[in-house]
């Protein structure tokens, strides 16, 4: 059973291209440790809730943007494999020894198992 491993940041509106950057510039490290899929998702209408929202939960601030990704991976073993190496990568090791385009600290994540997956037919 496929594994899903979610991210939701807030991302300076500057660093809008050095966060895709970032995100094309490490897929290969992920694809070779065996994610299948990556999903960078740019903030387009994503307002501020009553009681929680995105932007509440990332505690976003004038001139950021909310980031939402998520990662598929085959299953949890390799995702769990994948992230005891990934620390340890010199290309992402060398990526996050520079300035990061966001605020780690704002960041949040987790693995998740599917419960329900659907998709259109196309013809």
């Amino acid at each position: 059973m496929s594994y899903v491993q979610g991210f939701l940041l807030a991302v300076p509106e500057s660093n809008k291209e050095a966060y895709r950057k970032m995100a094309t510039d490490t897929w290969p490290v992920f694809e070779k440790l065996g994610c299948l899929e990556a999903h960078e998702n740019w903030g387009d209408v994503v307002e501020p809730g009553q009681v929680t929202s995105f932007p509440q939960a990332v505690k976003l601030e004038d001139g950021e943007a909310v980031v939402f990704s998520w990662m598929i991976w085959p299953d949890k073993a390799t995702h769990d494999a994948a992230w005891e190496q990934i620390m340890t990568e010199p290309k992402l090791k060398a990526e996050m020894g520079t300035s990061m385009p966001f605020d780690g600290m704002r960041m949040m994540w987790g693995g998740f198992v599917p419960l329900f997956n659907a998709r259109a037919a196309t013809t």
